[in-house]
Order: structure tokens, then sequence, then C-alpha cells
């Protein structure tokens, strides 16, 4: 691997495994449905991370980094659905159960599960705001570009997989050894997150 590819795997490493959004709803998946359905939400987000390249590379983000309307806009849609995604959690009823070490869920709704991360994901402005300050750093101008975007966004969205997948393995895992009540817990903590982070969305403001 180039050195300037292996800094960039680095630092996308650390800020992907950083709880977010994203990851909190692998683990919420995960614990729900399984690693196998958890995939979809998975591919949805691995989708929003070249849907975020590409508006970049086509100077979304410098839109968005210039204009307090469009960046308004796009920050309270994401707020009012990770809001929506924390109160469904908190009100959940404790459905999921466990039979011989298993999380119960068939209704597992692989497009609801894809859309919900995928829309999670492309609605958040910090993410293109993110990549409008942190790929050119890694863009030679020089060279052909597309390429260059293209091979940091695969980077990014391999290891945001592996993220989210360890993240919905753990949250499969530790379903196995809670109780029902326990889970009801699991459920409330990850709805309290995600409304903690949609605050923090709301009080989140472009740098001028």
């Amino acid at each position: 691997m180039h050195p300037t590819l292996l800094i960039f795997a680095i630092v996308a490493f650390i800020g992907i495994a950083t709880p977010g959004p994203t990851v909190l709803l692998a683990l919420t998946n995960g614990s729900r449905y399984g690693v196998r359905a958890s995939v979809d939400g998975m591919i949805g987000a691995v989708l929003s991370d070249f849907a975020l390249v590409s508006a970049v590379a086509l100077g979304l983000g410098a839109l968005l980094a210039a204009s307090e309307f469009w960046f308004s806009a796009l920050k309270w849609v994401g707020v009012a659905y990770l809001a929506y995604l924390g109160v469904r959690l908190l009100r959940s009823k404790g459905t999921i159960a466990t039979i011989a070490g298993a999380p119960i869920d068939k209704r597992a709704p692989s497009r609801s599960i894809f859309l919900r991360c995928f829309v999670v994901a492309v609605t958040n402005p910090k993410g293109y705001l993110f990549f409008s300050a942190f790929l050119p750093q890694f863009i030679v101008p020089t060279q052909p570009q597309f390429h260059q975007y293209m091979t940091l966004a695969v980077t990014f969205a391999t290891i945001d997989f592996v993220v989210m997948f360890a993240y919905a393995a753990a949250g499969a895992q530790a379903i196995r050894f809670l109780s029902a009540k326990r889970v009801l817990w699991l459920d409330r903590i990850c709805g309290g997150a995600l409304l903690a982070l949609s605050g923090s969305l709301a009080l989140y403001r472009r740098q001028a």
C-alpha cells in the first residue's frame, strides 16, 4: 500500500470506529436481526460513502460550506431523521426475545434496514464537510482525479464495512447473554445515543 493511502486508511479507521449514527445502527441491527440481515444496512452505508465522495468530487461539499441555506436544509433533515430513529428505540416494547441464545425477529425488513442506514449517512452535512476538508489532502491535482477519488472511496467504504460488521457482530453476540429486560435497556441506550447525536447535529454550525 502506498504510504499516503496508508495514512488515509488509518485516519479513516479512527473516524469510522468512533461511535456515530451508522455504527450505532449496525450495533442495533446486529442485536435485533443478526449479522446476516444487518449486511443490508452495511450496503446502504457503503453506497452512501460513494455518494458522499462523488458529491464532494463534484463540488457539493464546497456548496454546503458556502451556502447557509443548503447546509441548514440538509442538516435539519438529518436531525429530524436521527431523532425519529432515537424515539422509536426509546419507545420500543422490548419485543426482541432470546430462544436458545439467538435473537428472534423474523421480520428483518431488508429494504427498511438498507434505507435507514443510507438516509442517515447522506443527510449528515458533517460527512460532506469532512470529506471536503479531508479528501483533497490525498489528491494530486496534476494527475487524473477520477481514479484517485475512486481509490479513496473504495478504501473508505471497505474500512466502513469492516467496522460496521464488527459492531453488528458485537450486537449479535451481546444479545445471546442478555435477558429480555436488558435487551430493552440496550434499545433505550442506543435510542438515547441517537437522540444525543441528533442534538449535537442540531447544534453543529457551518464554519464561515
